[in-house]
Formats: structure tokens, C-alpha cells, sequence
């Protein structure tokens, strides 16, 4: 008996790359589809750039040395972003003893506390040279930070930073000498050991300004002053200029 010949099925065509990529599980596409959304690496976030076209009720002003922005006891229902300059923040005591807590400069809030609900400031804010602030009212960075995650990682890391610099200062003044503590001033205030070196020269920074600071009276930074050119840490050309060998005097035993 003469059987038929089974047929043979055609051989499927190269399929083309729509096909191909429909025929991959889910969740594969799904992290394609992710990765052609993802922003490109190297870009960071600009909280100025930011702040200043974003939707808030923000204001800018220019600030002369010793004008102050806020002061001790004032309402607290605003938050501060320094855009250029330096601004001090000091606390008077009952005695009328003026004790400086941190020179801040360009990047750095103030008043981050009034988002807890802190009602009062507990320091008084001086530029110290001429600066320029921005002012942001306490609703609308609250709605910036819930709506923004890019600026929502970059306060919280700024504040862990922060954070971290304040425990540093308290040790430094519970447990080390006056030297040290002034070096360590010195060194901070010249951003030594940090990628941008434009710093190194420190302006307008009173003897006085660094005793309050230090803890200690003007005339024993005075001393210190003197000790530290003799011994060729510091210079005077132009402004004070601190040099890394004066890193040996903090990390000496």
C-alpha cells in the first residue's frame, strides 16, 4: 500500500527584533524599558539651580557684613540657602557672651530646624562678608522636599553631613587643647584637604571672630597666630593663608 508522504512544516522565518524583544519574559522588557529612562550617570543635582526655578515663594537678598539676617528669639517659619558669602551663626548668652557655633558659606541652609517645628531661632545669623541669601518660607520647602526626590536626598545627606561636623566640634572643644582647636578652625575655614583648593586663603576673618569660635580670648590667639607663622603653617600675602603642614598640630599625640 502506497503511504503518503508526511508533510514537512516550513521552517520559520528569522524573526525580526520587535519579535524578538516581544518574546522575552516580562520582567526583562520591563527593565529595558527602565533602563531607557534612566537619566544619564556623572549628572548631579543643583539645589540652587532648583530652588530658584522652582514654584516657591522664595526671595533673594544681598547682605553687607554685619547686617544681620536673623536674630536670636526671632520667629523661626523660614529656611535659608547661602547662594555667595559667609554667614556666622553666634549665640549670646544671659551674661552678654557672644559665642560663634559655625561660619557657613555657599550651599549651606540655615534655620533647617524650623521644619521640625522649632518656633524660635536659637542663633543669630551675620554675614561676615558681603552675601547673598535666598529665603525659602517653611510650607513650600516642605512641598519641594515631599515633591522632589532629588532634593529630598540632597537635604538629608547635607543634614547627616552636618550633623556629623557638629559632634566633631563638640569633641574638639571637650577634649583638645586650645592649639588644636585653632588649627582645626584655621583648617576648616581653608577647606584644606578638600578637592577645591580656592579657599586655602582665608578673608576677613577677625582674631577676634576666631577666639569666639575657639573658645578662648583674642589674646591667646594672638599667640597661637604668631606661633603658627614662625613655624611656617600660615602666611600673610594678600589674606591669611593656611598651609597643610599645619595639619601636623591636630593630628600631634
Amino acid at each position: 500500500m502506497n503511504r503518503r508522504p508526511l508533510a514537512t512544516k516550513p521552517m520559520p522565518e528569522s524573526r525580526s527584533r520587535d519579535d524578538s524583544e516581544r518574546t522575552q519574559p516580562t520582567h526583562q522588557r520591563g527593565e529595558i524599558r527602565k533602563a531607557t529612562k534612566e537619566p544619564k550617570k556623572g549628572r548631579c543635582f543643583d539645589p540652587q539651580l532648583f530652588l530658584t526655578k522652582a514654584d516657591l515663594g522664595t526671595s533673594v537678598a544681598g547682605y553687607r557684613p554685619n547686617r544681620k539676617i536673623f536674630s536670636q528669639g526671632d520667629p523661626c517659619d523660614a529656611i535659608f540657602y547661602v547662594q555667595k558669602g559667609k554667614v556666622k551663626l553666634s549665640v549670646i548668652s544671659k551674661q552678654g557672651k557672644e559665642a560663634i557655633i559655625a561660619i557657613l558659606g555657599p550651599g549651606d541652609f540655615i534655620a533647617e530646624t524650623c521644619l521640625t517645628g522649632q518656633s524660635l531661632h536659637m542663633a543669630s545669623a551675620t554675614p561676615i562678608v558681603p552675601s547673598i541669601v535666598m529665603k525659602i518660607p517653611k510650607k513650600d520647602m516642605l512641598r519641594a522636599l515631599q515633591k522632589e526626590p532629588a532634593l529630598s536626598s540632597h537635604f538629608i545627606s547635607y543634614l547627616l553631613s552636618r550633623n556629623r561636623r557638629i559632634e566633631d566640634d563638640l569633641i574638639n572643644q571637650l577634649f583638645n587643647s586650645s592649639e588644636k582647636r585653632l588649627a582645626r578652625t584655621l583648617l576648616l575655614l581653608a577647606n584644606v584637604g578638600k578637592e577645591d583648593k580656592s579657599e586655602n586663603v582665608i578673608s576677613d576673618i577677625s582674631q577676634e571672630t576666631l577666639a569666639k569660635m575657639v573658645g578662648v580670648s583674642r589674646e591667646r590667639v594672638n599667640v597661637l597666630m604668631n606661633k603658627f607663622r614662625k613655624l611656617g603653617f600660615i602666611s600673610y600675602d594678600g589674606g591669611l593663608e593656611v598651609h597643610t603642614s599645619l595639619l601636623s598640630i591636630v593630628l600631634k599625640e
